[in-house]
């Protein structure tokens, strides 16, 4: 009987002795979180590709969504290493919240707005003061719906609001935007043809082969379009710092580049 007990005792500890290794074993393994704009998707996938190949590390696990909704889910303890925005207020938001290390963030892009119609659209416009938005809508298939990310709290929902209304087009169309969860969720709907146009970022457009460009919006008809990114507070991955400084490298640039971002950081020499 004594002997038993010992023996199970004994197996005890080495389960125990086996089970705290193998738990440091997963939590390294889950590797490299990342919580960042959807508009971020092709850019930072490529990236992510080429940083693990370099590195040897596993691939960073990338959770898109729109900004609100990320800094959201943090702020109710959701796991992250890093944080993209697609615009400066979700960020400051997530660093009055006290989720980030205040000394990691920085400016990483730049963008621009875009009015958007299926590839085979026969609208015209010229995205000016006082332009008709509602007649352009209603001159296509489609329902008349104009495509945008939520006016209230998405970044490119916002910016796209606020420059309808500087330009004075916002009244007459405000009953007809179709809202989406992100920016990605209103450029598919204008892909399908499910509305005739759309507000999205540049590089949402250059992305998808089925849409096309129908008018740009001046840089001074919204804020500046500014993508912040930092690491988070209580961030698990050692490589989260080292990520985010190959973001800053020249290896980096040409990806965001080619999705039509403009970089705002002069280049690092990170590896």
């Amino acid at each position: 009987m004594g002997v038993s007990m010992k023996r199970r005792g004994v197996l005890g500890l080495a389960l125990a002795s086996a089970v705290m290794p193998m738990a440091a074993v997963r939590a390294q393994a889950a590797g490299l979180v990342i919580f960042a704009a959807a508009s971020l998707k092709n850019a930072l996938d490529e990236i992510a590709a080429v940083w693990t190949k370099e590195t040897g590390k596993a691939a960073p696990r990338i959770s898109y969504a729109a900004s609100s909704a990320l800094a959201k889910q943090m702020e109710q303890g959701a796991p992250a290493d890093l944080f993209l925005s697609a615009d400066l207020d979700w960020m400051d938001y997530v660093e009055k919240k006290d989720l980030i290390q205040k000394d990691t963030r920085f400016n990483l892009l730049g963008n621009k707005i875009v009015l958007i119609a299926p590839k085979d659209s026969k609208v015209t416009i010229e995205v000016k003061q006082g332009f008709d938005l509602a007649k352009a809508l209603n001159s296509d298939k489609g329902g008349g719906k104009l495509a945008m990310a939520n006016v209230d709290a998405v970044p490119a929902g916002k910016y796209g609001k606020a420059a309808l209304e500087k330009l004075g087009a916002w009244n007459g169309v405000k009953d007809q935007v179709a809202q989406a969860d992100n920016v990605r969720a209103a450029l598919l709907l204008v892909s399908r043809g499910e509305a005739p146009l759309g507000i999205v970022y540049s590089t949402d457009a250059a992305a998808e082969p089925n849409v096309k460009i129908v008018g740009t919006f001046p840089a001074d008809s919204h804020p500046p379009i500014i993508y912040p990114a930092a690491v988070i507070k209580d961030a698990k991955s050692a490589d989260a710092k080292p990520f985010l400084d190959y973001l800053k490298s020249a290896k980096a640039r040409p990806a965001f580049e080619k999705q039509g971002f403009a970089v705002l950081v002069k280049s690092n020499s990170a590896t």
